[in-house]
């Protein structure tokens, strides 16, 4: 009579354990995705001024090649047509 109920103890605190086990493997889950995000979104604040910087760079060079582009284009229109350049 004994061991029956030594079995039906055994079982209990094998799922109580896996219980415990379970509910550990879902907080480190949980935890490791709240970490990514966290990171995700510190990675990304890190480098938006690093881009809007880059941004602002690249539409000085813009502005300056186009500059450069429609003064050469004015000086060669403003010639004769048998001084200018082929």
């Amino acid at each position: 009579m004994h061991t029956g109920h030594s079995v039906v103890m055994l079982k209990a605190a094998q799922m109580v354990l896996l219980i415990f086990l379970v509910g550990a493997l879902l907080g480190i889950l949980i935890g490791g995705g709240l970490c990514v995000r966290y990171l995700r979104q510190e990675v990304a604040a890190s480098v938006g001024p690093r881009l809007a910087r880059m941004q602002v760079q690249l539409d000085t060079i813009e502005s300056t090649v186009n500059l450069a582009l429609e003064t050469r284009r004015a000086e060669l229109s403003a010639r004769p047509p048998e001084q200018r350049e082929r």
